[in-house]
């Protein structure tokens, strides 16, 4: 048995009023930070910080932010560690990167964090080297309890990547 279905109108299909809307632009966005390490008395230990998400909660987090200028994924890790946490460290390896999407009121933002796995040099713990003053606060978490603290199933994924080797 076959239906019949009305014409569509001669303009075309009628379009929802959002439909008829321009999408949002698109920007491509790229960080990188990553799990710095610390071994004290045979253990090892992450810096993490907590910092706001846009719903104003405080959510634990591995340090992260922009690459500035013509600097590399690698060189960005390392000052964003060092200004969000106080601790300097020297890259050891890339450990992964994570690409995601999210919407703000005016444009939609292609994100790509490279997370890299880095020895602690120097340093002592604090915030208060953070220029944009998101960190508010910051630990040294061991690493077989810093995955319950993450706010981020990635983040998680990324300190059990840390561990396998580590432990190998």
């Amino acid at each position: 048995m076959s239906r019949k279905y009305p014409a569509p109108p001669p303009n075309g299909p009628r379009r929802s009023h959002s439909a008829r809307r321009s999408p949002l632009p698109i920007v491509n966005e790229t960080s990188a930070g990553g799990v710095i390490i610390s071994v004290k008395e045979g253990r090892a230990y992450v810096a993490v910080i907590a910092r706001r998400n846009r719903g104003g909660r405080l959510e634990w987090c591995l340090p992260k932010g922009h690459l500035e200028g013509l600097e590399t994924a690698q060189q960005a890790a390392v000052r964003e560690i060092s200004e969000e946490t106080g601790i300097t460290g020297r890259v050891l390896r890339h450990l992964a990167s994570i690409d995601y999407w999210f919407s703000g009121h005016d444009r939609r933002v292609h994100k790509v964090v490279h997370h890299f796995l880095l020895e602690a040099l120097h340093g002592t713990l604090t915030v208060e080297n953070d220029p944009d003053h998101e960190a508010e606060m910051v630990e040294w978490v061991r690493i077989d309890q810093v995955a319950a603290r993450l706010a981020y199933p990635n983040e998680r994924r990324i300190i059990s990547v840390a561990r396998t080797l580590l432990e190998a």
